[in-house]
């Protein structure tokens, strides 16, 4: 008797999509690692070529109208925000998302404007946060590794300990798959994940408890990501945001547990410290 006569129709092994998931995981983390490590330009490019698609996927997501020339003034706007992070002109920046929201809501059609000018500041707000927090005088590289390891390290857990642990859905009107005990699991080993990473830092003098509730609300904001972009696909009826990525569909897909937590953390940081947003995000 062999594994496939005993499988049940209708009941896929839980683990059926792993390998495609972890090839495409770990040559996105390599390059991610090597760009914030590296930072300046090398970095600022890499996420605007991010944001970028994640326009592009979202503009054709929501619409097929004219979705090419809205795509097409998203990308121009993540360069021009790109841009303009690196400088840190944040004025530039809030004007630039505004008029180029409003140019995409004019290019949708009736009913899709507001989701056109959205999928703009979602994208634009991605690489504005990241190059807030990784070009801050101080911290940005710890800033950047500690929502990572947080966010990776909440998906990872949160996979294997619904597939593994099972029960209750998590809020199966949006998502089928989540479960309670995934998101528990995700969201308490993502959280000490980010504290690990920052013992990497020794000259920097965080203080354990007040940075696990900081790593915990990261996880916490993560997750509604995960379940907003859950949300987005199904009012527009589709699986994947796109094909980009074998195992994980699009980069919205892959980035929309990391996109809710960088423009949290990099809100939260600018409001306690404009200059040096990392500082402000780890330093109240």
């Amino acid at each position: 008797m062999t594994l496939n006569s005993i499988k049940k129709p209708g009941n896929p092994a839980p683990f059926v999509d792993l390998w495609p998931r972890l090839i495409s995981a770990i040559i996105l983390i390599i390059a991610a690692l090597v760009t914030v490590i590296m930072g300046g330009k090398l970095f600022v490019l890499f996420w605007f070529i991010a944001a970028g698609a994640v326009s592009w996927e979202w503009q054709n997501l929501i619409s097929p109208q004219r979705a090419h020339l809205r795509s097409a003034l998203g990308v121009f706007g993540c360069a021009l925000v790109a841009w303009l992070s690196w400088r840190h002109d944040l004025t530039g920046v809030f004007v630039l998302i505004l008029f180029t929201a409003a140019l995409a809501a004019c290019l949708a059609q009736k009913g899709r404007r507001l989701w056109a000018g959205g999928g703009i500041v979602y994208a634009a707000l991605l690489v504005t946060g990241v190059c807030l927090l990784r070009l801050s005088p101080n911290h940005g590289l710890e800033a950047i590794a500690f929502l990572f390891a947080i966010v990776w390290g909440a998906d990872i857990f949160a996979y294997f300990g619904g597939r593994l642990i099972g029960g209750p859905k998590l809020w199966p009107a949006v998502s089928a798959g989540k479960t309670w005990s995934g998101s528990i699991v995700g969201l308490v080993c993502g959280a000490f994940c980010g504290l690990l990473t920052l013992r990497l830092f020794d000259e920097t003098p965080y203080e354990s408890f007040p940075t696990l509730l900081l790593a915990l609300s990261v996880a916490v904001v993560s997750q509604c990501g995960d379940l907003f972009e859950s949300a987005v696909k199904r009012t527009f009826g589709v699986k994947d945001s796109s094909n980009l990525i074998p195992g994980h569909g699009g980069v919205m897909d892959r980035l929309d547990a990391f996109i809710f937590a960088v423009i949290y953390a990099s809100l939260l940081g600018f409001t306690h410290s404009p200059g040096s947003v990392a500082d402000g995000f780890f330093f109240w």
